[in-house]
């Protein structure tokens, strides 16, 4: 397990690259998660001011990818709740193409588009096995068990096909 050292000056450089190394995902989780009223960039910064505040207590226990995709996920689907409204299906933009590690492709935009009409523990599951997540990681970061996480993702994978069909 990573070790986070707590001198301050320390903690806010870790802290700061931490959040370059995984800004990809956090914008990911964001993007589907976005409202009509919340743009992903104010997610965004939501997401980020909680790492902030737990990142202190954090003692390792997990791996830190695990304990940012709980944090981001967490962040998201409360603030979904407490707007009182379904997120919106969002389209890929420039904004979030910025932060993608390679091109992406018409397929991978239609992939995108279909994940964000799945509810949202759905799409947190496919989200994280998109990322190449393990199925203990993404059991321990979405709350379920290993078994259930394949069962699933079958089931997600099965629907994403019956909608690209349609």
């Amino acid at each position: 397990m990573e070790k986070i050292c707590y001198s301050m000056e320390i903690q806010k450089q870790q802290f700061v690259n931490l959040i370059e190394q995984n800004k990809a995902l956090i914008y990911k989780f964001c993007y589907m998660y976005a409202n009509e009223s919340d743009t992903p960039q104010d997610l965004f910064q939501e997401v980020v001011i909680n790492l902030w505040k737990g990142f202190p207590a954090f003692r390792g226990d997990s791996k830190i990818q695990t304990w940012i995709y709980r944090i981001a996920l967490n962040t998201c689907v409360t603030f979904l709740r407490k707007s009182g409204s379904r997120p919106k299906t969002q389209p890929l933009t420039a904004d979030l193409l910025v932060y993608a590690e390679a091109a992406q492709t018409e397929q991978i935009k239609e992939l995108y588009g279909l994940i964000n009409q799945l509810n949202d523990i759905e799409k947190a599951i496919v989200l994280l096995y998109v990322e190449e997540r393990s199925y203990d990681e993404i059991a321990q970061i979405v709350g379920i068990t290993k078994s259930n996480v394949g069962v699933r993702i079958n089931r997600i994978k099965e629907k994403l096909s019956q909608m690209s069909n349609n």
